[in-house]
């Protein structure tokens, strides 16, 4: 017996996996945060926001609008930021590319590589004045730490668009 061929005007058939693998890809990325490295200064990008930056500006439909909202309160339990940064700013992150689709009819990679660099500062600049006192010297780290997030998107993108390889748009 053939399997029935798929013309070129059917949806493919979405499985389970495909729906989740998004998310799961974000929680693992929230998860490097604990992995334990010996630094003299906090230089780790936030790997679970750039990577549901690269997911939203890679396909759109990939992740429910209510997403961030979940993925945040994750992230937030496991980086130790305070509780309900990463809510708030993910879910910021998302109405603002959101209301750039509404602007742009078409983006290319560096046009999504600089709205990401925006997220991804305003997300640490956020944290850093929610999570240190005022008079602490940590803006040459964030710095740091803004420049090498801006500089790990790329890969990051290129890591989510090879997880989604299989995906077939309608």
């Amino acid at each position: 017996m053939r399997a029935r061929h798929r013309g070129p005007f059917e949806e493919a058939p979405e499985t389970r996996l495909s729906r989740l693998l998004p998310a799961i890809a974000i929680m693992l990325g929230s998860c490097v945060t604990i992995w334990p490295t010996i630094a003299e200064f906090p230089f780790l990008p936030p790997v679970g926001l750039l990577m549901l930056l690269a997911w939203r500006l890679i396909r759109a439909d990939a992740l429910p609008i209510w997403a961030p909202l979940a993925l945040g309160l994750f992230d937030d339990l496991v980086s130790g930021q305070p509780l309900g940064l990463s809510i708030a700013t993910w879910t910021m992150c998302f109405f603002m590319i959101d209301m750039i689709d509404e602007r742009l009819m078409f983006r290319d990679f560096w046009q999504n590589w600089l709205i990401a660099a925006g997220g991804t500062a305003f997300y640490l600049v956020v944290g850093r004045l929610t999570a240190v006192r005022f008079g602490a010297p940590v803006d040459t780290v964030l710095l740091l730490q803004v420049l090498a997030s801006i500089m790990l998107f790329p890969v990051i993108s290129l890591l989510c668009a090879w997880l989604d390889r299989d995906y077939e748009p309608a």
